[in-house]
């Protein structure tokens, strides 16, 4: 404790601020860990053909020329790779329940704010892609941070616009219903909920991000071990010395992945307790790669439906 807070008052003198960090009271407890960002993007091997060099066109009439881009923006659009996909993502917790809550030097994790900030990073990517994206939680004030510590509030709406009940099953109850109606106003597109958590066990259990679905849904455990084989694969190409141990699993106890009608991915993130999951949730770039990932594994598994 000592030791934090001479590192806690040294640090206004450091003149180098890393400002993926955010605020830079949290810096002197990130200490060597911005080194273990996880790089990843969901177009970070270029098509060939999109960086060769394409001869000048030739100078067209005013009209011509407006009509073509029109076209090409069409044409554009509706290539999409997620055109025509329906996502519901739903962070978890969230308005009067913070969920787990971590310490982190004297400063606290919540579980919601976490969640959240993944799972709004997801849904631009995936809006991005051309997919229709619905947040059944939503908090009016707090977009994408790149802070270490995101500062727990309780303002989260559901959707639409409703405040979020304190007790967990009318909570619950709250989100399927409201899911399930969307589900069926898109009655024969490809649609997908993915709910996102953070687990709370105990302090030196360090567990890799894990997936939950429901054993009579083969489409879910699809997207599940989708979402699962990037993960695999982003972490031998990042982290080639540093194993995965993430699952693929059914729990079908779990009010969401139960009673929602689509297709239901339940994401545990890590354990929000442990020190070295810690670095999963506090640096930004971390938290991209995450949304980065889970992004790539939902591509794969709407191209291969």
């Amino acid at each position: 404790m000592l030791r934090l807070l001479v590192l806690l008052l040294l640090f206004p003198f450091f003149r180098s601020p890393r400002p993926d960090f955010g605020d830079r009271r949290y810096e002197p407890l990130l200490g060597s860990w911005k080194r273990t960002a996880l790089p990843g993007s969901i177009a970070d091997q270029p098509n060939k053909r999109q960086v060769r060099k394409q001869p000048k066109p030739k100078k067209r009439s005013g009209v011509a020329t407006r009509q073509k881009a029109t076209a090409k923006k069409t044409t554009k659009a509706g290539r999409r790779p997620l055109s025509g996909a329906v996502f519901y993502l739903a962070s978890g917790h969230g308005g009067p329940d913070p969920g787990a809550i971590g310490r982190f030097g004297r400063f606290l994790l919540p579980e919601d704010e976490y969640a959240y900030d993944v799972t709004i990073r997801l849904s631009e990517l995936l809006k991005q892609q051309g997919a229709t994206v619905y947040m059944m939680v939503k908090d009016p004030n707090d977009g994408i941070r790149n802070d270490a510590v995101l500062k727990l509030d309780r303002d989260e709406r559901a959707y639409p616009n409703q405040p979020i009940p304190l007790n967990q099953t009318a909570r619950l109850r709250q989100t399927t219903t409201a899911v399930n109606r969307l589900y069926a106003r898109h009655k024969g597109a490809y649609q997908r909920l993915i709910t996102i958590h953070v687990d709370s066990r105990s302090k030196g259990q360090n567990i890799d991000v894990f997936f939950y679905h429901h054993s009579g849904s083969a489409v879910g455990r699809r997207l599940a071990t989708h979402i699962h084989r990037r993960f695999q694969t982003n972490y031998r190409r990042y982290q080639p010395g540093r194993p995965y141990s993430g699952t693929v699993s059914t729990r079908n106890t779990l009010y969401v992945v139960k009673n929602s009608h689509p297709p239901t991915v339940f994401i545990e993130l890590g354990n929000i307790q442990n020190r070295q999951d810690q670095r999963r949730f506090v640096i930004a770039s971390n938290r991209q790669a995450l949304a980065n990932w889970m992004a790539q594994g939902i591509l794969d598994d709407y191209r291969s439906r």
